[in-house]
């Protein structure tokens, strides 16, 4: 049940329980700039309660691993997931940007957004 859709410069955003998911626009640098305002949503929607992040990579676009350090300072953001059909940007997320982020085991790739949905809930 999506509750909320939000248009950002960079991309779309849906609020989906305690889950943020966003589809970032093709060719993006994803940057800490960017970051900051997913991470004011959050803060924003979820208060103090718990939630998670999908990143959902319908596109491709770069990310600046340094948005993993920034993500970590969020208090009630307890997972991430990176969702792709390609197994190229998968490989790239588990082995590259699993490495910036706090807990590897709070960072989890998959092929499937109901894979990712329900790891999530999981976790928090």
């Amino acid at each position: 049940m999506i509750t909320e859709n939000l248009e950002l410069e960079f991309g779309q955003v849906r609020i989906f329980k305690n889950i943020l998911i966003a589809e970032l626009n093709e060719g993006l640098l994803f940057n800490t700039e960017n970051n900051h305002k997913l991470l004011a949503i959050g803060k924003e929607v979820f208060q103090d309660r718990s939630y998670g992040y999908i990143s959902l990579r319908k596109n491709s676009y770069a990310v600046d691993p340094l948005v993993y350090r920034d993500s970590a300072r969020a208090k009630n953001l307890k997972a991430i997931a990176v969702v792709s059909d390609n197994g190229l940007i998968r490989l790239n997320a588990d082995k590259v940007e699993r490495k910036f982020y706090k807990d590897p085991n709070s960072f989890e790739v998959f092929e499937r957004i109901e894979e990712a949905i329900n790891w999530i809930q999981f976790r928090i």
